[in-house]
Protein backbone atom coordinates (compact mmCIF):
# COMPACT_ATOMS: atom_id res chain seq x y z
CA UNK A 1 0.00 0.00 0.00
CA UNK A 2 1.44 3.28 -1.27
CA UNK A 3 1.75 6.42 1.61
CA UNK A 4 0.30 9.60 1.24
CA UNK A 5 3.49 11.02 -0.01
CA UNK A 6 3.63 8.13 -2.63
CA UNK A 7 0.39 9.24 -3.88
CA UNK A 8 0.85 12.63 -3.61
CA UNK A 9 4.09 12.49 -5.79
CA UNK A 10 1.75 10.21 -8.18
CA UNK A 11 -0.97 12.36 -8.63
CA UNK A 12 -3.39 10.66 -6.94
CA UNK A 13 -5.61 11.55 -4.67
CA UNK A 14 -3.83 11.62 -0.79
CA UNK A 15 -4.57 13.36 2.42
CA UNK A 16 -3.02 16.17 2.96
CA UNK A 17 -3.17 16.14 6.76
CA UNK A 18 -0.95 12.67 6.49
CA UNK A 19 1.39 12.97 9.97
CA UNK A 20 4.17 12.47 7.16
CA UNK A 21 3.58 15.05 4.93
CA UNK A 22 2.94 17.36 7.48
CA UNK A 23 6.36 17.08 9.39
CA UNK A 24 7.89 17.77 6.00
CA UNK A 25 5.64 20.71 5.30
CA UNK A 26 6.36 22.02 8.98
CA UNK A 27 10.19 21.68 7.86
CA UNK A 28 10.04 23.53 4.82
CA UNK A 29 8.01 26.15 6.74
CA UNK A 30 10.85 26.81 9.29
CA UNK A 31 13.45 27.10 6.58
CA UNK A 32 11.12 29.86 4.73
CA UNK A 33 11.05 31.84 7.72
CA UNK A 34 14.66 31.65 7.85
CA UNK A 35 15.37 32.31 4.48
CA UNK A 36 12.85 35.43 4.36
CA UNK A 37 14.40 36.88 7.59
CA UNK A 38 17.97 36.31 6.86
CA UNK A 39 20.22 39.40 5.94
CA UNK A 40 20.13 39.83 2.22
CA UNK A 41 23.85 40.20 2.46
CA UNK A 42 24.61 36.87 3.81
CA UNK A 43 25.16 34.87 0.78
CA UNK A 44 26.38 31.84 2.13
CA UNK A 45 23.87 31.47 4.88
CA UNK A 46 21.07 32.29 2.08
CA UNK A 47 22.73 29.17 -0.19
CA UNK A 48 22.68 26.80 2.69
CA UNK A 49 19.34 27.21 3.25
CA UNK A 50 18.41 27.32 -0.23
CA UNK A 51 20.04 24.23 -0.52
CA UNK A 52 18.26 22.91 2.55
CA UNK A 53 14.85 23.56 1.44
CA UNK A 54 14.74 22.81 -2.50
CA UNK A 55 15.40 19.69 -4.60
CA UNK A 56 17.70 21.04 -6.54
CA UNK A 57 19.27 24.28 -6.82
CA UNK A 58 22.11 25.22 -9.53
CA UNK A 59 24.87 27.64 -9.43
CA UNK A 60 24.41 31.08 -9.62
CA UNK A 61 20.16 30.97 -8.32
CA UNK A 62 19.11 33.78 -6.89
CA UNK A 63 15.75 33.71 -4.97
CA UNK A 64 14.65 37.42 -3.63
CA UNK A 65 12.99 37.12 -0.46
CA UNK A 66 9.86 36.46 0.59
CA UNK A 67 9.64 33.39 -0.86
CA UNK A 68 6.92 30.47 0.04
CA UNK A 69 6.80 27.04 -1.11
CA UNK A 70 4.42 23.61 0.80
CA UNK A 71 7.27 21.54 0.74
CA UNK A 72 10.77 23.17 -0.89
CA UNK A 73 12.43 18.97 -1.73
CA UNK A 74 9.64 19.26 -5.17
CA UNK A 75 11.13 21.87 -6.59
CA UNK A 76 14.24 22.13 -8.96
CA UNK A 77 15.81 25.72 -10.24
CA UNK A 78 18.20 25.49 -12.80
CA UNK A 79 21.69 27.34 -13.37
CA UNK A 80 21.48 31.31 -13.28
CA UNK A 81 18.13 31.48 -12.45
CA UNK A 82 16.58 34.38 -11.04
CA UNK A 83 13.31 34.12 -8.95
CA UNK A 84 12.46 37.38 -7.89
CA UNK A 85 10.47 38.83 -4.34
CA UNK A 86 6.72 37.59 -3.28
CA UNK A 87 6.68 33.86 -5.27
CA UNK A 88 4.85 31.22 -4.08
CA UNK A 89 5.23 27.83 -5.38
CA UNK A 90 3.06 24.74 -4.35
CA UNK A 91 5.07 22.03 -4.83
CA UNK A 92 2.73 19.30 -3.89
CA UNK A 93 4.37 17.26 -7.01
CA UNK A 94 7.59 18.22 -9.08
CA UNK A 95 8.49 21.70 -9.98
CA UNK A 96 11.41 21.87 -12.42
CA UNK A 97 12.76 25.03 -13.81
CA UNK A 98 15.42 25.33 -16.57
CA UNK A 99 17.95 27.22 -16.63
CA UNK A 100 18.52 30.91 -17.33
CA UNK A 101 14.84 31.71 -16.02
CA UNK A 102 13.30 34.67 -15.01
CA UNK A 103 10.93 34.39 -12.75
CA UNK A 104 9.04 37.94 -12.06
CA UNK A 105 7.25 39.00 -8.68
CA UNK A 106 3.67 37.50 -7.80
CA UNK A 107 4.46 34.21 -10.13
CA UNK A 108 2.61 31.45 -8.83
CA UNK A 109 3.19 27.96 -9.64
CA UNK A 110 0.47 25.57 -8.23
CA UNK A 111 0.59 21.66 -8.63
CA UNK A 112 -2.64 20.54 -6.55
CA UNK A 113 -5.86 20.27 -7.56
CA UNK A 114 -9.20 19.10 -6.48
CA UNK A 115 -12.34 17.73 -8.19
CA UNK A 116 -14.79 20.41 -9.32
CA UNK A 117 -17.89 19.49 -8.13
CA UNK A 118 -18.14 20.05 -4.50
CA UNK A 119 -19.75 16.74 -3.72
CA UNK A 120 -16.51 14.90 -5.30
CA UNK A 121 -14.07 17.65 -3.73
CA UNK A 122 -15.45 17.46 -0.02
CA UNK A 123 -16.08 15.17 2.73
CA UNK A 124 -15.60 14.45 6.28
CA UNK A 125 -13.30 12.49 8.47
CA UNK A 126 -14.93 12.27 11.43
CA UNK A 127 -15.52 15.70 12.81
CA UNK A 128 -13.32 17.51 10.42
CA UNK A 129 -14.02 18.56 6.92
CA UNK A 130 -11.89 17.18 4.38
CA UNK A 131 -10.57 18.03 0.71
CA UNK A 132 -10.14 15.54 -2.13
CA UNK A 133 -6.55 16.29 -3.74
CA UNK A 134 -4.22 15.25 -6.01
CA UNK A 135 -1.30 16.50 -7.95
CA UNK A 136 0.19 17.36 -11.41
CA UNK A 137 3.86 18.45 -12.04
CA UNK A 138 4.75 21.77 -13.70
CA UNK A 139 7.59 21.58 -15.72
CA UNK A 140 9.32 24.97 -17.40
CA UNK A 141 12.30 25.25 -20.00
CA UNK A 142 15.59 26.64 -20.63
CA UNK A 143 15.54 30.04 -20.89
CA UNK A 144 12.02 31.17 -19.75
CA UNK A 145 10.91 35.02 -19.00
CA UNK A 146 7.42 34.80 -16.58
CA UNK A 147 6.27 38.08 -16.13
CA UNK A 148 4.66 39.13 -12.78
CA UNK A 149 1.68 38.13 -11.26
CA UNK A 150 1.36 35.26 -13.79
CA UNK A 151 0.08 31.68 -12.10
CA UNK A 152 1.27 28.53 -13.90
CA UNK A 153 -1.96 25.81 -13.60
CA UNK A 154 -1.33 22.28 -12.41
CA UNK A 155 0.25 20.05 -15.68
CA UNK A 156 1.72 22.58 -17.74
CA UNK A 157 4.19 22.42 -19.48
CA UNK A 158 6.45 25.59 -20.86
CA UNK A 159 8.99 25.17 -23.29
CA UNK A 160 12.63 26.66 -24.07
CA UNK A 161 12.67 30.67 -24.59
CA UNK A 162 9.22 31.40 -23.87
CA UNK A 163 8.54 34.41 -22.98
CA UNK A 164 4.56 34.50 -20.34
CA UNK A 165 3.30 37.77 -20.01
CA UNK A 166 2.73 39.70 -17.21
CA UNK A 167 -1.14 38.74 -15.26
CA UNK A 168 -1.24 35.57 -17.65
CA UNK A 169 -2.99 32.55 -16.74
CA UNK A 170 -1.21 29.20 -17.90
CA UNK A 171 -3.80 26.34 -18.18
CA UNK A 172 -2.29 24.57 -20.96
CA UNK A 173 1.43 23.69 -22.34
CA UNK A 174 3.36 26.56 -24.26
CA UNK A 175 5.54 25.54 -26.80
CA UNK A 176 9.42 26.35 -27.69
CA UNK A 177 10.25 29.59 -28.73
CA UNK A 178 6.94 31.60 -28.29
CA UNK A 179 5.55 34.99 -26.89
CA UNK A 180 2.41 34.11 -24.82
CA UNK A 181 -0.27 35.72 -22.54
CA UNK A 182 -3.28 36.36 -21.32
CA UNK A 183 -6.35 34.95 -19.11
CA UNK A 184 -6.16 31.93 -20.91
CA UNK A 185 -2.64 32.69 -22.01
CA UNK A 186 -2.45 32.22 -25.56
CA UNK A 187 0.55 31.69 -28.13
CA UNK A 188 0.63 35.52 -29.54
CA UNK A 189 3.76 35.03 -31.81
CA UNK A 190 6.84 32.87 -32.86
CA UNK A 191 9.91 33.63 -31.57
CA UNK A 192 12.28 32.43 -33.65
Amino acid sequence: MKTNLEKMLAGEVYDTRDPELLILYHHARRLTLEYNNSDSTDRENRDRILSELLGRKGEGVWVESPFYCDFGKNIEIGENTFVNVNCMFLDDNLIRIGRNGLIAPYVQIFTATHPLKASERIYMDGESTRYHTATKPVIIGDNVWIGGNAVICPGVTIGNNVTIGAGSVVTKDIPNDVLAFGNPCKVIKSLE
